[in-house]
């Protein structure tokens, strides 16, 4: 399946501007002493360095990144100018953008999108809202703050008698939907799962799925240059796969036809799969 995403303004980098991070900015950022970049960051009110030392990784982070609409010098600095957010981004536009074509291309009269590892669901919203085919969507996630926010994002769209939000492991899919999803979503969820445990999200999932259903999914390159920055600053652990690992995972569990779509940092990769066999 061919996705159209010529259109799509996606942030990048001139090639002065990638040597300047790879020969200045990213070797500062990773082996200066973190207790020093930790200091300035504290001293900047940095919103992002707060949210990140409070839950690595977590929805909150992902939305200021996502908004890039920052008050603090701080911020504007890591979330304006750092390659991680400014991909994150493209990954939103990009995700939302196949999300939305996927909804449009299913033979169901109403599709269900099933969000796991959702946080507030606004790639979902950005898709639904994007598409023409009618939609309802089951978000779960474990942070019930992820919810409070995503409920009141999806008011202001007028998506919030669409969304169900559930507050659950997402191993546990099978037990918690009243209805198979003809479209399941999983981004930002894969770096921060071992292959066991995503191994057990997409056997779960393939139990609940129709044969022909679409998955996306992404990939993760440390191409953003900064992962000892992440790692000794925000104490982040991310677990970097290529897409051919991702493949290889849910080909195990009974998927196939994958088409995989990069960002134009080269950071992530977004990837669909579908349903092609059972467990």
């Amino acid at each position: 399946m061919a996705f159209d995403i010529d259109d799509l303004n996606f942030e990048r980098l001139s090639p002065v501007g990638r040597l300047m991070k790879s020969l200045i900015v990213n070797p500062f950022a990773n082996y200066a002493p973190s207790g020093f970049i930790k200091g300035l960051l504290r001293f900047g009110k940095s919103e992002l360095a707060a949210a990140n030392w409070k839950d690595p990784g977590g929805w909150r982070s992902m939305v200021i990144s996502y908004n890039g609409r920052c008050r603090q010098i701080a911020d504007k600095v890591l979330v304006n100018g750092g390659i991680m957010p400014m991909a994150l981004r493209n990954r939103r536009r990009l995700a939302g953008r196949v999300l939305a074509t996927l909804i449009d291309s299913c033979p169901r009269p109403s599709v269900h999108v099933l969000g796991l590892g959702a946080g507030p669901g606004r790639i979902i919203m950005d898709a639904m809202g994007a598409s023409s085919k009618p939609s309802v969507a089951t978000l779960v996630d474990i942070s019930a703050e992820a919810f409070e926010f995503g409920q009141s994002a999806a008011r202001d769209e007028g998506l919030d008698k669409r969304m169900n939000f559930i507050q659950a492991d997402a191993r546990d899919v099978g037990q918690m939907l009243e209805n198979p999803p003809d479209l399941v979503k999983m981004i930002g969820i894969c770096e921060y799962l071992s292959d066991e445990q995503l191994d057990g999200i997409f056997e779960a999932v393939s139990e609940v799925m129709p044969r022909g259903c679409a998955i996306v999914v992404n990939s993760l390159s440390d191409a953003h240059g900064t992962d000892r920055f992440f790692r000794k600053v925000f104490g982040l652990n991310m677990l970097y796969r290529d897409g051919s690992c991702l493949q290889q995972l849910m080909s195990a569990r009974g998927f196939g036809d994958f088409v995989a779509i990069d960002e134009p940092l080269g950071v992530y990769q977004v990837i669909v799969g579908r349903k092609i066999r059972d467990n």
